[in-house]
């Protein structure tokens, strides 16, 4: 499986993101310019995950989001529904508890966790709503929901800049460090008709969530979403 369709079947995309694992992260890295390191700590800071609690780390991928929490004493669950990223991750990390499951049926008890987030991942699900009810329902009341995902530029000319790097220069360089350069043609294909800020945050306001707030990164590249389980 090359890429998957904006349609999103689970199991090609799944199959997509199995055929990227092994140099996920450092194309992840080169594509960014190195910021995505920068949403990871912004992303951290707004869950402000404590010791004790329980921190489920959705489309965690190959745990890189997920180790910074472990090594920070967080109990966290990395959580993916592609086995061939989550193997990449338990080859460096054996210590995470890797559980495969998908955003729209997780595999967790009802109010199993303090803390949800999701990076870069609610963007590729198939049915956006229930799974942000799946978040609502495995997290404990006044438990925090951390949505961070690709968004829309807030500035005219950069927004235009940044749609064209997407469709012309992403693929390309795409095509010197990853194997698969058709994933990425995906990738930009799927930010371009994701919902912008606003929108998205009324979409998780509708699944039951409350105090929904969200900040701009990177000019807007980045969105991160914040919102509360009604106690």
């Amino acid at each position: 499986m090359s890429r998957a369709s904006l349609e999103k079947d689970p199991r090609e995309v799944a199959g997509m993101f199995d055929g990227v694992a092994r140099r996920y992260d450092l194309t992840n890295d080169v594509l960014s310019l190195g910021q995505d390191r920068i949403w990871r700590v912004a992303t951290r800071k707004a869950v402000g995950a404590r010791p004790g609690e329980q921190i489920l780390d959705l489309a965690a991928g190959t745990g890189t989001s997920s180790e910074e929490y472990a090594d920070a004493g967080i109990d966290v669950v990395p959580c993916d529904f592609s086995t061939g990223m989550m193997a990449v991750g338990k080859r460096r990390r054996p210590d995470l508890p890797f559980v495969a499951g998908d955003a729209t049926a997780l595999p967790f008890a009802d109010e199993s966790f303090d803390a949800v987030t999701i990076s870069f991942g609610l963007r590729n699900v198939v049915d956006t709503d229930r799974a942000l009810r799946e978040m609502l329902r495995v997290t404990r009341p006044g438990g925090r929901l951390v949505v961070c995902e690709f968004s829309r530029p807030t500035f005219a000319p950069f927004r235009a800049v940044y749609e064209f790097y997407l469709g012309q220069a992403l693929p390309r360089v795409a095509s010197m460090v990853s194997s698969n350069t058709d994933a990425y043609t995906y990738l930009a294909e799927s930010i371009v008709s994701w919902p912008a800020q606003r929108e998205l945050g009324r979409t998780i306001g509708r699944a039951g969530w409350r105090e929904v707030a969200f900040r701009n990164l990177s000019g807007g590249i980045v969105a991160l979403h914040r919102a509360v389980r009604p106690l």
